[in-house]
């Protein structure tokens, strides 16, 4: 548009006018937004020099400085494992009670073991060792083979596969009803192991001891606390099936599965015995 008509003279607008004082100016670009501009083209050219940047068919350009994101993942864990060398060389040598003895190995193996439980235990036993349904608590003081920090490593490393045989072909319907119902009641507080007849007279005392406590050295089960592996909400039925079909006995294909897993060939021994210490304390590992 000539100068002549345009309705804002001098003004260095490009002509572009609408709507009667809607115009488009003719400045320049601030200084300080070109600088900008300049700057980050410099700031994507030097990074593209320095650092990997340009994907390849199957790579990237390296850069100058041989950085990547791998090796300094790959440094700082150099770096962490050598701070847990000085720890980990000591309880190469020593026990998980010689662990438990000094304070500071001991502090040092159950923060170490947190991750372990986690990626190994807490399907199983709970986040926290609360147990999950089937499951045994591991932050109770009901321990099937004793709780000693020598009898939680030697679970973690071997493994344990209890049994208990099935009933069904043995006793009645009626026997292994009345049976349940016992158990249940001892737990309650009505009655014990040793006054039920019942109980005597079918054996159930060589496994689970004259007061129905349980022997630690078969791993049988306390019957007279109230403490349940398999804490279905009609506990009377859970355990008359527990009685009928057993606990991982091969003749029974309803027998209840029961397996700790062997971690000797899973886990180095540093990291199983970080693991009976973490456990131990729990507060169960008594």
């Amino acid at each position: 548009m000539a100068d002549e008509k345009n309705p804002f003279p001098g003004e260095n607008n490009t002509g572009h006018i609408w709507d009667g004082n809607i115009r488009e100016l003719n400045n320049p670009i601030p200084r300080w937004w070109m600088n900008g501009l300049w700057l980050s083209i410099a700031w994507f050219v030097g990074y593209g020099i320095l650092y990997p940047f340009i994907p390849l068919a199957e790579d990237s350009t390296k850069g100058v400085l041989g950085w990547t994101m791998v090796g300094e993942y790959q440094e700082a864990v150099g770096e962490i494992t050598a701070v847990r060398a000085q720890f980990e060389t000591r309880i190469e040598g020593m026990t998980p009670k010689e662990i438990l003895a000094d304070d500071g190995l001991t502090t040092y193996a159950i923060a170490s073991a947190r991750v372990l439980f986690g990626d190994n235990c807490a399907a199983c036993h709970g986040s926290s060792g609360q147990g999950n349904p089937g499951f045994p608590v591991l932050a109770d003081d009901d321990w099937l083979y004793g709780g000693s920090i020598e009898t939680i490593e030697q679970t973690l490393r071997n493994g344990r596969r209890g049994m208990m045989i099935a009933h069904g072909k043995m006793l009645s319907d009626q026997e292994i009803s009345g049976l349940a119902e016992s158990i249940v009641g001892w737990s309650q507080g009505n009655g014990d192991a040793s006054s039920t007849q019942l109980f005597k007279d079918k054996g159930c005392f060589g496994c689970h001891g004259q007061d129905g406590k349980g022997l630690q050295m078969l791993g049988s089960a306390n019957l007279v606390d109230a403490i349940w592996r398999f804490n279905e909400a009609d506990r009377v039925a859970g355990a008359a099936y527990t009685i009928r079909h057993g606990v991982n006995d091969p003749s029974d294909p309803e027998t209840r599965q029961a397996i700790m897993p062997a971690f000797k060939d899973r886990l180095k021994s540093n990291d199983i015995k970080k693991l009976a210490v973490y456990v131990y304390s729990l507060g169960g590992g008594q």
